[in-house]
């Protein structure tokens, strides 16, 4: 599903298959975010082949986080030309907890290189990398100011935020990390799970939910 020029966004509709939304940005290099599950990639697949994309043509993985249903993935792109990054928090706490919980095999998923907060550039393209931990420690979200777009990971969904039940989960953290999104200016919330918010307005109107609401949970 194109979203706007230079933006596409695989968005996963079943309520009952564990994957997570990927996205590809189709710049100078081509960036994919969140693969998703290794066993469920052929999603991803067929909708790059429909663009006439190969994984051979993705120059770079971002990883939100490191559950398997974001990360799992990157493995099939160890061959390819494709670097892959995400935050150095999160994969700290991969190779402590997450190879356990959820039985990974870190050798296959291992970063090229950590993301940083702050600015972001990929071949002429600038984003913020925002560290919001709070879903797991490592959480990150990438914001895209030229098209004022903000991919979320699993810190923020459409009427829903993170869980924080896993480890290194955190509620107070992730009620800050949202705080902190919802200063940014956006037309696009583009989330890992769920539908995509359109406009600013929306986008307002979801934060403020979050925090008059959800926030009372968590």
């Amino acid at each position: 599903m194109k979203i706007f020029d230079k933006l596409h966004a695989f968005v996963w509709e079943s309520m009952t298959t564990n994957n997570c939304n990927t996205y590809l940005i189709d710049g100078p290099t081509r960036v994919l975010i969140d693969p998703g599950h290794v066993s469920l990639f052929d999603h991803v697949h067929k909708n790059l082949s429909k663009l006439g994309i190969g994984i051979e043509d993705i120059g770079l993985v971002i990883c939100t986080h490191a559950h398997p249903d974001h990360i799992e993935a990157v493995q099939l792109f160890k061959k390819e030309p494709a670097l892959m990054t995400l935050h150095e928090a999160e994969w700290q706490l991969a190779k402590e907890r997450y190879a356990d919980a959820f039985g990974m095999r870190l050798e296959s998923l291992t970063p090229d290189f950590f993301l940083k907060e702050g600015d972001f550039f990929v071949n002429g393209l600038e984003f913020k990398v925002i560290h919001t931990p709070g879903h797991s420690p490592g959480s990150v979200s990438l914001y895209w100011p030229e098209q004022k777009a903000l991919f979320t990971g699993d810190v923020v969904f459409k009427e829903g935020l993170g869980r924080t039940d896993l480890p290194g989960g955190n509620g107070q953290l992730l009620k800050e990390s949202i705080i902190r999104l919802a200063e940014l200016d956006v037309e696009w919330v583009l989330p890992g799970h769920g539908e995509i918010i359109a406009g600013a307005a929306e986008a307002k109107i979801n934060f403020n939910e979050l925090e008059q609401v959800w926030f009372n949970y968590i």
